[in-house]
Parts: C-alpha cells; sequence; structure tokens
C-alpha cells in the first residue's frame, strides 16, 4: 500500500500546473542553437594589451586560477597612481579652490608608498611629481570644466565588449561644431611624440568608445607628458579609428581561441606561449615564467632613479 505525501499528494507527482522536482543538484542545461552570435569578448585595454605584449602574461593574469603569485610592486606605478589621483582630485574641488596651492594637500593625500627603495628616494620622488603637477596645473584654466574626469566609456562591436577609464574627456570648439578629445596622462618614459599617440590603440578605443556614449565627435587623441610638460596628440579618421577597433577583434578572436583550446584539454603553453623581450625585466610574473625567471630583472624602484622608464599600463 502506497504511503500518502506529507502534501496529500501522490509522491512523485507534480501539483496542478506544477512540475515534477528536479534533483537538489541537477541544474537546467543551457541549449545552444545553430547560428547562434559567439559570445561577446569583454576587455579593456590592459587585457588587450596584456596578451599583445606576451600571451603567456595574459595567461597568467587572467585564465589561471589561482593566478601565480606577483612580484613585488612597482615605484612607478605607485607614482603614477598618485599623480593621477591628484588631478583627479583637483577637478573634483570647486572652482574656486582649484589653486597650485592644494596641490601638496593632494598629492600627500593619494601618495603610494609602494616599491620605493628607501624614504630618501620616496621623498625625492614626492617632490618632482609635486613639481610635475604645480607646472602642469598652470597651465589648466580651473573654469574649464572636462567632459569626464576618470570617465568610463563603453561599447559593443560585433566581437567586443570593451570597457575603460579615461583619464580626462574634454569637450572643445571644432570646424563643425562642439568635439570631444581624450587626454592620457603619462609619467613615465620621455621621447613620446605624434607617433606614439596615432599609434596607441587604448586611446584609439576610448575615442570610439566616447564618440558613442555621448553622441558627439571624438577623434583628436592626446598625450600629456608631465615630466616634461610636452603633449602629443594625433587626430583620427574615421577610417583610422575603424582599423584600430579591427586591430582589437582580431586579438580577442586569437584570444578566445586559446581559451577554447586550453578549456577542451589543450596545452596551455602551447596556446598562450612567451615572447621573450625586454619587457620580462618589468614583469609581474618573471620568477614564475620559465623563459622570464632566465632574464635579468629590474628592481622595484629602477625606474624612478632614471629618465626611462618600462612601459605602462594601457588603462
Amino acid at each position: 500500500m502506497r504511503r500518502p505525501s506529507p502534501t496529500g499528494r501522490p509522491a512523485g507527482r507534480p501539483a496542478a500546473g506544477g512540475r515534477a522536482p528536479r534533483p537538489r543538484d541537477a541544474q537546467p542545461e543551457q541549449l545552444g542553437f545553430d547560428g547562434m552570435p559567439e559570445r561577446l569578448f569583454v576587455c579593456t585595454p590592459s587585457k588587450l594589451g596584456a596578451y599583445a605584449d606576451c600571451p603567456r602574461r595574459y595567461r597568467y593574469t587572467y585564465v589561471d586560477r589561482p593566478a601565480p603569485p606577483k612580484g613585488p610592486p612597482w615605484a612607478h606605478n605607485s607614482l603614477g597612481a598618485s599623480v593621477h589621483t591628484a588631478l583627479k582630485n583637483w577637478y573634483a574641488l570647486p572652482v574656486d579652490r582649484r589653486r597650485p596651492e592644494v596641490l601638496p594637500t593632494l598629492l600627500k593625500g593619494t601618495w603610494v608608498r609602494d616599491g620605493y627603495r628607501d624614504d630618501e628616494q620616496e621623498r625625492e620622488v614626492y617632490r618632482r611629481a609635486l613639481g610635475w603637477l604645480e607646472a602642469y596645473v598652470d597651465g589648466l584654466d580651473p573654469a574649464d570644466e572636462p567632459v569626464g574626469v576618470e570617465r568610463v566609456v563603453a561599447v559593443k562591436t560585433g566581437v567586443l565588449a570593451f570597457n575603460g577609464r579615461a583619464d580626462r574627456i574634454d569637450g572643445r570648439a571644432g570646424s563643425d561644431g562642439p568635439e570631444l578629445v581624450i587626454v592620457d596622462y603619462k609619467t613615465g618614459r620621455t621621447g613620446l611624440d605624434a607617433d606614439d599617440a596615432r599609434g596607441s590603440q587604448a586611446l584609439a578605443l576610448y575615442a570610439y568608445a566616447a564618440e558613442r556614449v555621448f553622441r558627439r565627435p571624438c577623434r583628436r587623441v592626446e598625450l600629456h607628458h608631465l615630466p616634461s610638460g610636452t603633449v602629443a596628440a594625433h587626430d583620427h579618421t574615421v577610417e583610422s579609428l575603424a582599423r584600430q577597433v579591427s586591430r582589437a577583434e582580431e586579438t580577442a578572436r586569437d584570444i578566445m581561441a586559446a581559451e577554447r583550446t586550453v578549456a577542451d584539454g589543450g596545452d596551455p603553453d602551447e596556446a598562450f606561449p612567451t615572447t621573450p623581450g625586454p619587457r620580462c625585466a618589468w614583469c609581474d610574473y618573471r620568477r614564475t615564467c620559465p623563459a622570464g625567471a632566465t632574464l635579468p630583472g629590474k628592481e622595484p624602484w629602477a625606474a624612478v632613479d632614471r629618465p626611462a622608464a618600462p612601459p605602462t599600463e594601457q588603462d
């Protein structure tokens, strides 16, 4: 004789209009259909740049879990972050308080101490950075309000779901009306010129995304190098921006193919090969990477002791 269920219904039979219960651990199966579009590749400039620089570094950063341990923090990254945040906070002040006198307080409040050799070096670099900021702010109009500061812009293409944080987006008068300009602060290596601005995929992607977010033309990109007080600029065309987007999509396709290879059981070392070179000396994963471990590395404070700094992050 069948024992009645606590609900009064025969065991295993669904309630009227309901569904038969699933085992506790059962999960609904996600069905795929022929012709469905491939998932978009979610990325930032740093993510694309990591793969372009070295697929193995991309794997250590974004694929391997748990990720390999990084090396010690870099002083030049601490310096760059401190200066960027100080400028962001300067623009956050009311217009009447945007004066050079506030910069020491702003820089002290944002100062990152990691990576320096000792207190003496840190103090010297702090004074250097304060001088850059004072000279740079002296050339700004405090009342000139940017369209965005540390502004996230995002856009989707047929391959990418791109997002990135632009240091500054200016609104300026163009020949055909209001236009946007992407401004990127640089605190590292010297010798930036128009070719650096023209070739920067990150700046081009920011411009492409900003034009669609704000519905205003955005073709000009600028690198503001604070140590030298120089500006390297380039005026893109619709075609040149499209070429940069196509390059980013090609990189994304390569990444997705490599990730699929690993997911299907392929050798991750072959899917994400190393590209040994000078950048290895500055890589966070040099001690983990068999190729990088054979090359001499840099001390965490090396870049702030000389005018030529290492490659910087893209966003």
